[in-house]
């Protein structure tokens, strides 16, 4: 039920149910404890056009939002930290996408706590610059039939061979697509060597897997190949880091589709206020009352 819903059942104004909302979520949310945190996701989220962006802490344990502050660097986790450190809570791990500001401000204020990268943006990070090298591969071909195999492509590339529908022979288009082309079926197979890094039975396979992943690329002369080796070798210790704290941002991504919510309703998203306490509040229901 929305505030709009109550405020026409009891027959009065919005902006007194949401008064008395904001007011019941502020005394709620005075003081969030942090004290047993252990494990924490870190990312931003798209609130509105312009690129305007919040920076979200979630807690992995409980879903509670921990943290929401305008912008997507590290000035925006400032009050977080301090308050992390007023609480003195021992955080065991923390799990980010590979944006370097995050990365940074981790490092700075948790210099002892492992970082772990969440592998579907590394596979993501993978996915665009095969999506690029796809491009660049249609641009310098001249032949128009090669061009009409490759254009049809992009999709197909990108799914796991086990989501290919073959009633719809996707299996045998990529398959003529990746015949005409060595460099792009080399591009395509790294793609599928790249997922198996996470499933392993223990870190020491992972390990030989990546180690594997980055003399391979190394060998295929490919320079988006040798570039994203490099990535990997910088950030070896952080993607593996997933073997000893099974964790990542997906729970952020389920709490944007909640945010989404909000925004679709979002009579009280001129109150940034408010939003922030509906935020605070969105572990503990289904759905957010805030229209």
């Amino acid at each position: 039920m929305t505030i709009k819903d109550i405020a026409n059942h009891l027959k009065i104004s919005w902006d007194t149910i949401k008064e008395i909302q904001k007011a019941y979520l502020k005394r709620r949310y005075k003081s969030i404890k942090l004290k047993n945190i252990k494990q924490i996701a870190i990312e931003e989220i798209s609130i509105g056009k312009g690129h305007q962006y919040l920076t979200i802490v979630m807690d992995l344990q409980t879903g509670q939002i921990l943290h929401a502050e305008k912008g997507k660097g590290g000035d925006a986790l400032k009050p977080f930290w301090q308050k992390i450190k007023a609480s003195k809570a021992q955080i065991q791990a923390v799990s980010i996408d590979m944006s370097p500001a995050y990365l940074r401000a981790v490092i700075e204020n948790l210099p002892n706590v492992p970082i772990v990268f969440d592998r579907f943006h590394v596979v993501k990070l993978f996915n665009d610059k095969l999506s690029d090298f796809r491009r660049a591969l249609y641009n310098h071909l001249c032949d128009p039939d090669e061009q009409k195999l490759i254009k049809g492509t992009r999709w197909l590339l990108l799914k796991n061979p086990e989501n290919l529908q073959g009633d719809k022979r996707e299996p045998e288009r990529l398959q003529k697509a990746l015949e005409i082309n060595q460099p792009l079926s080399t591009v395509y197979y790294m793609k599928e060597e790249l997922r198996q890094i996470w499933n392993q039975a223990d870190k020491e396979t992972g390990e030989k897997v990546i180690s594997n992943w980055i003399n391979l690329a190394n060998a295929s002369n490919i320079p988006m190949l040798k570039k994203f080796a490099k990535t990997l070798a910088l950030h070896k210790i952080r993607i593996l880091a997933y073997y000893d704290y099974a964790i990542s941002t997906g729970p952020l991504e389920g709490t944007n589709n909640k945010i989404k919510t909000m925004k679709r309703q979002a009579y009280g998203y001129r109150d940034f206020e408010f939003f922030k306490l509906k935020l605070f509040d969105l572990h503990t229901k289904k759905y957010a009352l805030i229209g």
